[in-house]
């Protein structure tokens, strides 16, 4: 487990070549001759009682995938398997960003501008002041109501005394008399004209 941890980290970009036994440098075509090569050496169906002969296969796979597409192989060759894992994560096109800003220097120039504008002071000032201590944080004004959190049960329970207060109850049945007749179907007939 430690093994493959540390691979799946490396920064060295020679891990891929190696399964496929091919140096750094080498052509497409030597990739896809090494491939059909050892793929057939350890395919499953030829070695059916070997699961370490599936595991090697599943790895000859892996480097040949990204071996043979060429913008994983410029990351692979330049950042390793580390460089993999940051295309994956962030996109292809931000792996030199995320690289440049973790170098030595970026932190370095990052640390010293802090350190040279007082930032760093400022924010861990206000922070104390206004959340630890509260000797200057903003006091509400008190002409405002404060919020009241009310919970669903009691809402509801202020939403039914309201409309009884008001006279209106809510209808909870539907009429159970079929004949029963609305003013507007009733048994006289209505006429809508105007005289103009």
């Amino acid at each position: 487990m430690a093994e493959q941890r540390q691979r799946a980290l490396s920064t060295s970009g020679e891990a891929l070549y190696e399964i496929l036994a091919l140096e750094k440098g080498a052509t497409r075509d030597e990739i896809k001759k090494s491939y059909r090569k050892l793929a057939l050496k350890y395919h499953p169906d030829k070695n059916p009682d070997n699961p370490e002969a599936a595991e090697k296969f599943k790895e000859i796979n892996n480097a040949h995938a990204t071996l043979t597409d060429l913008s994983k192989r410029n990351i692979y060759d330049k950042y390793g398997s580390l460089g993999l894992y940051v295309a994956e994560q962030f996109g292809e096109e931000n792996v030199n960003t995320y690289f440049m800003l973790s170098s030595w220097w970026a932190k370095g120039l990052f640390v010293v501008c802090g350190l040279l504008t007082g930032c760093y002071l400022c924010c861990c000032l206000c922070c104390c002041f206004n959340c630890c201590c509260g000797k200057c944080k903003p006091k509400a004004p008190e002409r405002e109501e404060q919020e009241v959190c009310v919970s669903p049960e009691d809402l509801e329970e202020q939403i039914k005394n309201d409309m009884e207060r008001d006279g209106e109850t809510p209808i909870m049945l539907q009429p159970t008399n079929a004949t029963e007749k609305t003013q507007l179907i009733g048994d006289s007939r209505r006429s809508y004209c105007t005289d103009s």
